[in-house]
């Protein structure tokens, strides 16, 4: 029996298909900055195409780099992370760069030996919401900060003050007067809606691990002491699912009684009863946004002070503040 045998795709191969030199792909997969939007958008379609593979080994002798990103996340057990790691894992991917995933579990020693890899195991590091500071990161083996707030280092913040706005419009054009707020670490949404209304809104403390059980708890107590209340506004996704089972176990209507809305768009609130208002802060994007400051670092083209990107977010409209359809 004969075999065809399919010899491995090259990068002049990758290059007749998007219609570019071979000198451009290189750059694009090296993510060199100055080249033309369609340009990039070609060859990796061209890549995606024909399932071409860079020669690591070939780039690592060559710049000096190893074609590896390290992402740190506290944990892999929070589907929202989960989900922003697999969108860094995917991005990293289409740069033509390996990712290694290293969760840390809180851990300040573990965060310290992914930093120190650096420059010897993984090229640069994003860091998912640290809590510490991370050092320096603004130079050949940088660091970009994802939804950490962290300061001199680049980083990639979603629009909170747009998301904060958003819901508050769409609380007025539903009527909703008297929100309390699930998660007491929502300053922008507080301030907004605390100088709206005549009295302070409810904060419930959900304690250490903001999840369903922390979300089911914490509506029934805050309707306990406060049964005016018309809306909860619940830190992540996960406590306001948990906000919803824990209202219809108890009876109480939603949203004819009390509306529900959360943040992250996790994809169980597309299919929950009734299913999830919520802000989606573009994981693609908070992704897409890190590898494109990461790669500035790693090509020596991006300015010493550290950079800001503000990511936008979108207002997902569902059933737990519109109703259902009647339809």
């Amino acid at each position: 029996m004969t075999y065809a045998v399919r010899m491995r795709v090259t990068m002049r191969e990758v290059a007749v298909r998007a219609g570019v030199s071979i000198k451009t792909v290189s750059r694009v997969v090296n993510g060199e900055p100055h080249i033309r939007p369609e340009k990039v958008r070609r060859v990796h379609a061209a890549i995606d195409e024909l399932g071409w593979v860079p020669n690591r080994a070939a780039r690592a002798l060559r710049t000096g780099q190893v074609g590896v990103v390290g992402i740190a996340v506290t944990e892999l057990r929070r589907p929202y992370l989960a989900g922003l790691v697999e969108a860094l894992v995917t991005e990293a991917d289409r740069w033509g760069m390996l990712a290694a995933v290293e969760p840390t579990h809180g851990d300040p020693a573990r965060l310290a030996a992914v930093l120190a890899a650096r420059g010897k195991t993984f090229d640069g590091v994003v860091l998912i919401g640290p809590t510490a500071p991370v050092g320096d990161g603004l130079d050949d083996r940088p660091v970009v900060v994802v939804q950490g707030g962290v300061a001199g280092v680049d980083r990639v913040e979603e629009d909170v003050a747009e998301a904060a706005a958003l819901v508050a419009r769409h609380l007025a054009v539903m009527g909703r007067s008297r929100p309390a707020l699930l998660g007491a670490h929502q300053d922008e949404l507080r301030a907004r809606l605390d100088g709206s209304g005549p009295v302070p809104v409810p904060c419930a403390d959900l304690g250490e691990v903001a999840d369903r059980r922390a979300g089911a708890r914490a509506a029934v107590q805050v309707l306990e002491r406060h049964p005016d209340v018309d809306v909860l506004l619940c830190i992540n996704d996960e406590v306001a699912l948990g906000a919803l089972a824990a209202l219809v176990k108890h009876g109480v209507d939603v949203p004819g009684r009390v509306a529900v809305a959360g943040y992250g768009n996790l994809e169980d609130g597309r299919f929950s009863t009734p299913s999830l208002t919520t802000i989606d802060p573009g994981p693609a994007r908070l992704a897409r946004s890190a590898l494109e400051l990461l790669a500035d670092r790693l090509a020596g083209t991006a300015p010493r002070q550290p950079r800001a990107v503000v990511s936008p977010v979108e207002l997902i409209r569902r059933e737990s503040t519109l109703g259902r359809d009647p339809r």
